[in-house]
């Protein structure tokens, strides 16, 4: 069987029907051995190769000792499950790949003592980080959507799940990249600018008083270039990539294109090292945002009438996303909706959600490079946004530019 067989067996596999998806069946243990046995192999081969795949803040944080325990007790974890999966379902093929994937790793793993490849040049791809990356908001957000989802009869492996967790990789692999391209304009900034009582100031604030600045500063700045993303035809190229998902859950919110998150990292990053918020503070945010960022794209059902008038939840973000007319230019908030009802763009009708999602007339491609250079193309071929005059007071309709 050649690699393209295994890859369509694997597919079928996990996006099968709910029918040989129920509990007692061994998929969902199966699913659970490949996916840790998967993530064991890649932790090992990002500390065997640290030069080249471990993240640098991850690789000194985590104690050696601490990392094996940990390894140990997920290997166990995933060879228990692909054994159950093996007893329970008559398609062993995803306890088969647990198995194989957890000897892997133990095998080259073995006591972690060491590094198998120097570390030549300061450039490194965030393999741990990866999944790190996905193993947390997996966790969390998973069994959320599992036990309150809005769309019941959408599967965890929904359709296009691969490209939306291929730009979970690619945005992990290249965090060295992003963090220089956001950083480098700060270090020269700083280096030519005079506002050290400022930034003295600021960072002498106490910590939650930094961090509520820094939301309400970012979502200001977010939300002004939200609206330019989606009114300038040149931007809206780059931001509709985000918006061709047709489905919303967890993985939704990945799927961004290269472009668009070096601007918005580098338009929100940049003021807050140089108003001089603490280090600490700029990188709890950076992690809060990302939680909440993943949950507003969640398919998570919950009503949440009190807490939607304060904050930005999924009901809220998912009409942004809606494919509806009456879901186009509105509600542009990351944090806080009365940005938009301060300018003119809120939008939650009654109990209701959208209808579906994406594009209309879905121009953008299937498929990560597709939509890697789907911007670039010529503008002809693509459709341009669609803009609500409604939004800016001048009428009630919608039209297409």
């Amino acid at each position: 069987m050649g690699i393209k067989d295994h890859h369509m067996r694997l597919r079928r596999e996990l996006e099968a029907p709910a029918a040989l998806r129920s509990f007692g069946n061994g998929w969902i243990s199966g699913t659970l051995s490949a996916a840790i046995g998967l993530a064991c192999l890649a932790l090992v081969i990002a500390y065997r190769f640290p030069g080249v795949f471990a993240t640098t803040e991850l690789l000194g944080s985590i104690p050696t000792a601490a990392l094996r325990i940990g390894l140990l007790v997920a290997m166990l974890t995933a060879f228990l499950l692909a054994i159950l999966s093996l007893l329970l379902r008559k398609d062993a093929y995803l306890g088969m790949l647990g198995i194989i994937f957890t000897l892997v790793a133990s095998i080259i793993g073995g006591t972690l003592d060491g590094a198998w490849l120097p570390n030549y040049t300061p450039i490194y791809f965030g393999l741990d980080f990866f999944v790190l990356n996905v193993v947390l908001t997996g966790l969390i957000f998973i069994p959320l959507e599992t036990f309150f989802p809005k769309h019941q009869e959408q599967p965890l492996f929904r359709g296009e799940w691969r490209e939306d967790m291929f730009y979970y990789l690619v945005s992990s692999m290249l965090v060295q990249i992003f963090t220089w391209i956001s950083l480098g304009p700060v270090n020269f900034l700083l280096a030519n600018t005079n506002w050290e009582s400022l930034r003295e100031w600021m960072a002498s604030l106490p910590f939650l008083v930094q961090i509520v600045a820094i939301i309400l500063l970012t979502d200001l700045v977010q939300y002004w270039l939200h609206r330019a993303f989606h009114r300038v035809p040149f931007l809206w190229r780059f931001h509709a990539v985000h918006h061709s998902a047709k489905s919303m859950d967890w993985m939704a919110g990945a799927r961004m294109h290269f472009a668009e998150i070096c601007i918005l990292r580098g338009t929100t990053v940049i003021p807050m090292f140089l108003l001089g918020f603490s280090s600490t503070a700029v990188h709890t945010y950076i992690f809060m945002v990302y939680l909440w960022s993943t949950f507003i794209h969640s398919n998570i059902g919950w009503r949440l009438k009190i807490v939607e008038q304060l904050l930005v939840v999924p009901r809220f973000h998912h009409w942004h996303h809606g494919i509806e007319a009456e879901a186009i230019d509105v509600n542009f908030a990351i944090h806080f909706p009365w940005l938009d009802r301060l300018f003119g763009t809120y939008h939650m009708p009654g109990e209701r959600w959208p209808e579906g999602y994406g594009v209309g007339g879905h121009p953008v491609p299937k498929g990560y490079w597709a939509q890697f250079f789907f911007p670039f193309r010529s503008s002809k071929t693509q459709a341009e946004p669609v803009v609500n005059e409604a939004a800016d007071g001048d009428s009630s309709d919608t039209k297409e530019k």
